[in-house]
């Protein structure tokens, strides 16, 4: 079986028919005559209107089987993360060998008034297939979509992000290959030949030890160890470095371990969410989550050193090392889907996150993708939505 083949291509012109018609030249120049079984599409909402139809105009220039994308804040290829200025960027893979199944899903009120969806992806061979997911952050319940994938279909891995950018529902365009939704999530079905890869870098820390819940109220920690929830964190506080005190003080974060199983841990083993609240009458910390007793919870703190740190390493040791013969033609390739809360604001260097996963991979392999307004990806082999995350999906031919 023929090798998988990636191309990517950025286009930072304001004139939208001059931004495509570049990045489509770029492309086809990478492709080097091959046809594509997918296009993903990036585009900021500077391109207005002319990105209605942009998904039929590639699918026709390039013969490709399937497209999807979505309009975004700012968008990321190559080499570059062209942040606050009109952006377009395209992703192309080459796979043989795979199934490639596009599909859409809308939300809607169930009986009892909670969100439902209408449909799931076409999973076949649960072993076999990835998930690739762009949503509209104002009309899906990703979480609920997430939840239904994570009970029926366990262990497939979903990546993906929210659009950015919107200021309201209607603002955000899912693209696809016969025009635009407005609303919903549309993405495809990877079955077969090509492995994809998850590595989900929250950017966290740990400070402290790891305690286990003994008391707790949906997400309300009120025990660790025994003892106020509060009083843990608070001792914990106290034995930092003065540096990491004022982190944890501006923004506290905990880890809640996914495998009820582990007693020690590692990276990519909690799931990262935020403090939301302090309660001082009953001692007892509110975080942004459901937790259960048994759990184990680990203190953490987030800075642009320890995520640039947390991304290179995950990237090395679970994206793979290099992929023989890719900077030839190009056998591996990414999506990245980066928080929008990062980049520039985050980073002081330029590029940041795009630079760790092209020199964390292969140095020289294709990637795109967008900043987020929410990235999904599976720690623990259960999907999340996440904030302040790098969500990037490695291909890379299947290991036999």
């Amino acid at each position: 079986m023929a090798d998988p083949r990636f191309a990517c291509a950025l286009s930072t012109a304001p004139d939208s028919r001059t931004a495509e018609r570049e990045a489509l030249a770029r492309l086809e120049l990478e492709l080097d005559g091959a046809i594509p079984d997918l296009v993903v599409a990036f585009a900021t909402h500077h391109h207005g209107s002319a990105l209605e139809e942009l998904g039929p105009r590639l699918v026709r220039a390039l013969g490709a089987t399937q497209l999807f994308g979505c309009t975004a804040e700012s968008v990321i290829a190559g080499e570059e993360e062209a942040e606050g200025c009109p952006g377009l960027a395209l992703w192309a893979a080459c796979l043989p060998g795979t199934d490639v199944r596009f599909f859409e899903a809308r939300a809607f009120a169930g009986e009892d008034g909670e969100p439902s969806i209408d449909r799931l992806p076409p999973i076949g061979v649960p072993e076999d297939c990835s998930v690739l997911l762009v949503a509209d952050p104002f009309s899906f319940p990703v979480d609920t979509f997430l939840a239904s994938l994570n009970e029926r279909f366990a262990g497939v891995p979903v990546m993906g992000g929210m659009a950015s950018g919107a200021l309201g529902p209607g603002q955000s365009l899912l693209f696809t290959a016969d025009g635009v939704r407005e609303a919903g999530a549309v993405g495809v079905v990877l079955e077969g030949g090509v492995e994809l890869r998850p590595v989900v870098s929250q950017g966290c820390r740990p400070v402290g030890s790891s305690w286990v819940v003994t008391e707790c109220e949906r997400n309300l920690v009120k025990k660790l160890g025994g003892r106020p929830a509060l009083e843990v964190l608070m001792e914990t506080w106290n034995r930092l470095a003065p540096a990491d005190r004022e982190l944890m003080q501006s923004q506290p974060f905990v880890g809640l371990a996914i495998d009820a199983t582990k007693s020690r841990f590692e990276r990519g083993d909690f799931l990262v969410r935020g403090v939301l609240g302090l309660h001082q009458a009953n001692r007892s910390i509110a975080v942004a989550d459901f937790v259960r007793r048994g759990q184990s919870i680990q203190f953490l703190v987030r800075d642009a050193a320890s995520a640039g740190e947390d991304l290179r390493y995950l990237l090395e040791s679970q994206g793979g090392g290099p992929v023989p013969g890719a900077a030839e033609a190009p056998r591996a390739g990414a999506l990245l889907f980066s928080c929008n809360g990062r980049g520039s604001r985050m980073f002081t260097t330029p590029h940041h996150d795009v630079g760790c996963v092209r020199s964390g991979l292969t140095g020289n392999i294709p990637v795109a993708g967008f900043f987020a307004a929410g990235e999904i990806g599976p720690v623990g082999g259960r999907n999340f939505l996440h904030g302040f995350t790098a969500s990037v999906a490695v291909f890379r031919p299947k290991t036999p």
